[in-house]
């Protein structure tokens, strides 16, 4: 499939396909947690689970900044027939890689109890979360390679392994996580042990990719490495905030939920955050697929292409925040009772709750593939903008200063404000890129 020169529908729509089901299945290695811990533990378990979280955002940010930001600087070196620069890219990313699983080890392994309790842990919590952390513990390298060999084999011609090596780990992942959490009655530590073996297999499996005809990545001699890795880095760093964004967005909620609102509201938001993490990586799948042909496109200098496959993302995107904020008006207590046996109290304070948050899933999608788009338009600072503002610096404010000035039960409206403000400032950008853009293919 030529991305410079088929139809672009066709290759946007195989690109979806396969990004949205590696994101989604990805996703599901969390969410399976979730459920089987809060079906084991109830809402305490849940809490745990919302402590825990941002470590992941923390592991998977490292893998998408040096993944993304390697994968998008190698497809347009190939769009430009600078072969030689593209494996360049490709062998600074695994080496990238393996230096940032070794310090978020280190780091971790020396850090975990603070690292716990600033995230929110209370005693009881905070026993839990390590409970889970230990078999997690020993496959963080697995987590980053796995952005890493995701990225790079939807480059590389070959997506339908990242997408099926997730699926078989996931599936792999459900059956552990019921057979440790309730036949072996590990509970929560069994449901880490069931992702490590997950983890392990998914990434086993996308290896496979470089002793097949398809494989055109290789290893190479690198030239000015320094340098490269910054343009890695600095090309990587806004969707690793998108995804660390989740992190310091939950680590926020953690602290002034337990100060304003008590646990069993960070039970509940515990499940707001495993379908914020789904919904969050559906919209990576757009950004994913759209990624590749934009990046190449723009190497080239076909706008029309790019243009065009703007159109197909933006419909998705919108097609998409439309159905996950439907979803958590219409069946909140459905959403609720998937992820854990709630008490009473929970049940009472829930539907409220994932209502009014769910509202700013509207445009959860498009301010995720906003950041990619500005990626593969080699506008960096565009999207590290937009991910620092809807990840820490207007989020925070919001999460701060709602409870402060009105209230806290009007903490929930936090993130559709962020949301609002971050859309207004991508849209503009965008339709300024598109203007330049044509005039520049006149």
């Amino acid at each position: 499939m030529d991305l410079l020169k088929d139809k672009i529908k066709p290759i946007y729509l195989k690109y979806l396909v396969a990004a949205s089901g590696s994101a989604l299945v990805g996703c599901i290695f969390g969410m399976i947690d979730a459920m089987m811990v809060g079906k084991y533990h109830g809402p305490v378990g849940n809490a745990a689970l919302a402590v825990f979280n941002p470590v992941w955002s923390i592991i998977y940010s490292l893998g998408f900044l040096a993944g993304i930001g390697g994968s998008v600087l190698f497809a347009m070196s190939r769009g430009k027939g600078d072969e030689k620069a593209a494996q360049q890219y490709f062998t600074l990313s695994v080496i990238y890689g393996v230096i940032l699983s070794a310090l978020a080890m280190l780091a971790i392994g020396i850090f975990y109890e603070p690292m716990l309790r600033f995230f929110g842990a209370d005693d009881e919590l905070f026993v839990l979360a390590r409970r889970y952390l230990v078999p997690i513990f020993f496959v963080i390298p697995c987590c980053i390679f796995n952005c890493i060999l995701s990225a790079y084999l939807r480059n590389d011609g070959n997506p339908s392994l990242a997408t099926n090596a997730v699926i078989i780990g996931g599936i792999f992942n459900a059956i552990a996580d019921y057979v440790c959490v309730f036949v072996l009655d590990m509970g929560i530590l069994g449901a880490g042990l069931a992702t490590m073996i997950g983890q392990y297999i998914a990434v086993g499996l996308m290896l496979l990719h470089f002793v097949s005809k398809k494989n055109t990545l290789r290893f190479v001699k690198i030239d000015m490495a320094v340098q490269k890795i910054k343009d890695i880095t600095v090309t990587g760093f806004s969707t690793a905030i998108s995804d660390l964004a989740l992190g310091i967005i939950g680590i926020l909620f953690n602290r002034q939920i337990m100060k304003y609102l008590g646990s069993d509201a960070l039970a509940v938001y515990g499940v707001i955050t495993q379908v914020t993490v789904f919904a969050q990586c559906l919209a990576y799948g757009i950004g994913q697929a759209g990624q590749p042909i934009i990046s190449q496109n723009y190497g080239a200098g076909q706008y029309g292409r790019i243009r065009e496959c703007l159109k197909y993302c933006l419909y998705t995107s919108i097609g998409m925040g439309l159905l996950w904020t439907i979803a958590m008006l219409a069946v909140p207590n459905v959403i609720l009772n998937f992820f854990m046996n709630p008490t009473p109290s929970v049940m009472e304070i829930a539907p409220g709750i994932l209502r009014t948050y769910g509202i700013s899933y509207i445009l959860l999608p498009f301010n995720i593939f906003a950041t990619y788009y500005f990626q593969a338009m080699m506008k960096p600072n565009l999207s590290t903008i937009a991910s620092f503002a809807r990840g820490a610096v207007v989020s925070g404010m919001m999460i701060i200063l709602i409870p402060l000035l009105f209230g806290a039960d009007r903490l929930w409206f936090s993130m559709l404000i962020t949301e609002i403000l971050v859309a207004l400032f991508s849209i503009y950008y965008i339709i300024q890129i598109l203007n330049k853009n044509a005039e520049t293919s006149r």
